[in-house]
């Protein structure tokens, strides 16, 4: 209670400060920020060994530790309709110990060089990362090869983890942002792997070690994988380490292909929660894919209508008109594949009101292109944060695993600022007028019918 009482007292000096100014005053425009600089990748080697394992080495940084990654290409895209949710099952039991070491072993080598074992399922990648100390860097390298090639996988620990995984998907079932996302993956992608965002309770409970072994054999291997180390350590001896404990890692399959065809619908897609305060709302489309030359372009449109603190559709339904706290526009991407979304938690009175809100911001856009300070501010917006985010050794590694998976090149991280501030206001007019079409756009909602339906009505059909 002390802390509270203290809390408060602050949060009341600090509002006295504020009302002892004028209004004007705190209305001041702050100085305009300098030109935005150009990202610049630290140097690296990239090489292949024998097997067909790449390996990417960063070093990066004067803090003392190392941050290693191995992306390996699969993950809920490869799990095939009988064995939905197996990808993330599998990464679970590999934290289960190596032919070596036990679970309990494992954990003390990890927690002995300062880390912990993370290992991730995504839809297009399996991530395995640990974070050491400079000196356990080699050694750290070793025992990764461990986990990943010899995975002990004990059937013993696999009702344990899929009682964790049914708890989880419970849990997040019962939120309607996951299940208004849900639907809209459905919508887009059909029965594609990415139109599942959650396995359900059955197929969980069916899967078996067998499928799990048969998984793992499948699609864990040298020629899908990508090594990766970033921060301060000895190169000669990583390297040496890489080389000793992947030489032997056998090639297993080569990366499968499996593009999506996703098409825009204009389809209402209204699921019933009664009695719920709030309605959920996403209304998106697909649009063309990081490798696209209007990628970056798009980027920098979908920051200035939805995606950042400043922009339109934040300004209109949050700022204006109180109707949400926190909506977001995003451009969702997966390999070779994006689609722009709005989404909204919004009182359930204004459902109707917020999507024609949301829909007459596009169109405003579409008709006439920003000003050139909105968007210079939309754009130094964009490039601060890009190397802000760029400036730990997990980020950037992180920036060159999604280069690597969409083929783009290190130029893209090195002209990506100089890109995003090329951007014209007419060109963002066109990136409306030609992918941001309402008139083809999903819109789920979530929320209480009975209250919703005259307000949707309108949105049965939009041309």
């Amino acid at each position: 209670m002390k802390f509270r009482s203290e809390t408060a007292a602050v949060m009341i000096l600090l509002w006295a400060t504020v009302m002892a100014f004028p209004t004007s005053a705190q209305k001041q425009a702050p100085p305009e920020g300098g030109p935005a600089k150009a990202f610049t990748v630290p140097v690296n080697e990239t090489y292949t060994l024998p097997n067909g394992m790449m390996v990417t080495l960063v070093p990066y940084g004067n803090i003392p530790k190392a941050t290693l990654s191995m992306a390996l290409a699969t993950g809920s895209v490869t799990e095939g309709p009988q064995r939905v949710g197996v990808a993330s099952l599998t990464a679970d039991l590999m934290k289960e110990g190596t032919a070596r070491l036990n679970a309990e072993q494992l954990a003390e080598a990890t927690a002995g060089m300062g880390s912990s074992l993370d290992i991730t399922a995504g839809p297009d990648q399996t991530i395995v990362r640990m974070d050491v100390l400079e000196e356990f860097a080699p050694r750290a390298v070793s025992l990764l090869a461990d986990v990943l090639e010899h995975p002990r996988l004990p059937e013993s620990e696999l009702p344990r983890l899929k009682n964790n995984m049914l708890r989880r998907i419970a849990l997040d079932s019962s939120k309607p942002q996951i299940r208004a996302l849900e639907q809209f993956r459905k919508i887009l992608y059909g029965d594609h792997p990415y139109g599942t965002v959650l396995p359900t309770e059955a197929d969980v409970k069916k899967l078996t070690i067998a499928e799990v072994k048969d998984y793992y054999g499948a699609n864990f291997g040298a020629l899908r994988a990508h090594f990766y180390v970033a921060g301060k350590f000895n190169v000669a001896a990583v390297k040496g380490a890489i080389s000793e404990a992947f030489v032997g890692w056998t090639k297993g399959n080569a990366r499968l292909e499996t593009p999506p065809r996703p098409k825009p619908q204009r389809i209402l897609e209204v699921s019933d929660r009664p009695g719920a305060p709030q309605s959920t709302l996403i209304v998106g489309l697909p649009v063309p894919s990081p490798t696209s030359p209007d990628a970056i372009p798009l980027l920098v449109t979908n920051a200035l209508l939805g995606g950042s603190f400043n922009s339109r559709i934040t300004a209109n339904i949050r700022e204006q008109k109180g109707y949400t706290y926190s909506p977001r526009s995003e451009i969702s991407r997966r390999y070779h594949d994006a689609y722009w979304a709005e989404s909204a938690d919004v009182t359930t009175q204004v459902t109707g009101a917020s999507l024609k809100e949301i829909f007459s911001e596009i169109d405003r856009l579409e008709k006439e292109p920003p000003s050139s300070t909105e968007l210079k501010g939309i754009q130094n917006y964009l490039s601060g944060l890009f190397v802000i985010q760029n400036s730990s050794r997990g980020a950037l590694i992180g920036q060159l695993q999604f280069v690597d998976l969409q083929g783009l090149g290190q130029d893209y991280l090195k002209t990506y600022v100089s890109k995003v501030s090329a951007v014209t206001p007419a060109e963002v007019q066109r990136i409306t007028e030609e992918y941001l079409k309402p008139g083809e756009m999903t819109v789920v909602v979530v929320g209480d019918q009975s209250k919703m339906k005259e307000q949707l009505a309108p949105f049965q059909e939009r041309k």
